[in-house]
């Protein structure tokens, strides 16, 4: 029988029957997560039940398909670890905002096209960090929770155009689904702590189809099997929101650089020295090319997933075949239109409860990023400045309309805002 730290070496090859366990507590532990971001999007576009199935399942496939270069690593391309890919949520914001202006053409060709800031800073890793210190990431991720937190709203009520929105009934749906899940992942142990968020969706979407709330026509309509069909929406590009997607990507960049360190200490493998650096540009670089080729494949850009980090922990298996078992899991369930059909059905108050709690989460774990690098003094006037101006151009969006379109575009959310009004600072203010 295999020890512990064999378990624990990525070389290591674990027997069948506990991969593939451990490989769907990986899956189920980032299912929501991968779902959650082409649903809100789908959503806000107001696509039919047949293309949110169909974004929802290329979602699925490309996460399968870039776990798979992050896991397998090509020579430079990928870390060569346990590390699970899929869409973050600091991408949301900007392809809300491209979607609005060009739709889903417009939202694949930007993160393609941009993909490359990140492949480039792959290159540049030790000198990017100090341009971008905590401070200012633990500002950008509170900003992106902040923004989202009114989508996630908007769902609980009933979502965007819904005849009934904030009713007595949708509240209640959302609210519950949202205390299932605080009390699931509270209370519960292991699998059931790991998947409250699954678990607290599962009832609320049961609940609901008991009311008659769902329309299961469109899932029996639903093939078996589908095949990936890339640029099925086509591309198309905006100059004003290459500084958007930018920020984005550098954001998620940060956040990459935090998940591939925190995969290598619960490996044990070293974060410091060559091996390590080597690990790190491979990994970002991989988060790149993947996000480019998830465009192509008609799905949002992707990066590595923080929650996986805690599998590795509770299992006590890092071995990166494990992260083939997941791409493989990842991408088969991107060809099956019946589950992607399942979910584009889902109720928004369901779907609300759940990612006001993940929207809250995220800015909690930026504020918790930035109280770690010391929330006092130069920092205080960073975090406090920026976090007002982007949630001042949040809710005043007006407040820009006598700015040049290209300035308006690009500084038009509240992401954007505070993102750019953080680093300046950070440039400007002295450390001493």
């Amino acid at each position: 029988m295999p020890g512990r730290d064999e378990f624990l070496d990525i070389d290591f090859r674990p027997p069948f029957r506990r991969g593939i366990l451990v490989a769907f507590q990986h899956m189920l532990a980032m299912f929501v997560g991968i779902i959650t971001p082409p649903l809100i999007i789908a959503r806000a576009l107001g696509l039919g039940v047949a293309e949110t199935g169909f974004f929802v399942s290329m979602a699925l496939f490309a996460s399968g398909a870039t776990t798979y270069i992050q896991a397998r690593r090509f020579g430079p391309l990928g870390s060569g670890l346990l590390c699970v890919m899929g869409t973050s949520f600091a991408f949301v914001p900007v392809c809300l905002q491209a979607g609005a202006m060009g739709g889903l053409p417009l939202i694949l060709g930007m993160g393609i096209a941009v993909a490359p800031v990140e492949a480039a800073l792959s290159r540049v890793l030790r000198r990017a960090r100090r341009v971008f210190p905590p401070i200012v990431t633990g500002t950008v991720v509170t900003l992106i929770g902040l923004s989202l937190i009114r989508v996630g709203m908007t769902d609980l009520a009933g979502g965007f155009g819904s005849p009934d929105f904030g009713s007595p009934r949708n509240l209640a749906i959302g609210f519950s689904v949202m205390l299932a899940i605080i009390m699931l992942s509270r209370f519960g142990r292991g699998l059931v702590q790991v998947g409250a968020i699954l678990l607290g969706l599962a009832a609320g979407y049961a609940f609901c189809a008991l009311l008659g709330m769902v329309d299961f026509s469109h899932v029996a309509e639903a093939g078996w099997i589908s095949v990936p069909v890339p640029l099925r929406y086509g591309l198309r590009l905006d100059a004003r929101l290459l500084i958007p997607f930018a920020i984005a990507y550098v954001v998620t960049t940060v956040e990459s650089i935090g998940d591939i360190t925190a995969v290598c200490a619960v490996s044990r493998l070293p974060v410091t020295g060559d091996s390590y650096w080597s690990r790190l540009r491979g990994g970002i670089l991989s988060d790149g090319i993947g996000s480019a080729l998830a465009g192509l494949f008609n799905s949002l850009p992707n990066t590595t997933f923080s929650q996986n980090i805690g599998v590795i922990q509770l299992t006590g298996v890092a071995c990166r075949s494990v992260g083939l078992m997941v791409a493989a899991i990842l991408a088969l369930l991107g060809v099956l239109p019946k589950l992607a059909a399942i979910v584009s059905v889902m109720p928004a108050p369901v779907l609300g409860g759940a990612t006001i709690t993940m929207f809250g989460l995220v800015a909690a774990a930026g504020i918790r990023i930035a109280v770690g690098a010391g929330l006092a003094g130069r920092n205080l006037i960073i975090f406090a400045s920026s976090t007002a101006v982007g949630l001042g151009v949040e809710f005043v969006p007006e407040a820009l309309g006598g700015l040049p379109e290209l300035a308006r575009t690009a500084l038009g959310s509240g992401l954007n805002m505070g993102a750019v009004f953080a680093l300046a600072l950070n440039l400007i203010l002295p450390e001493d």
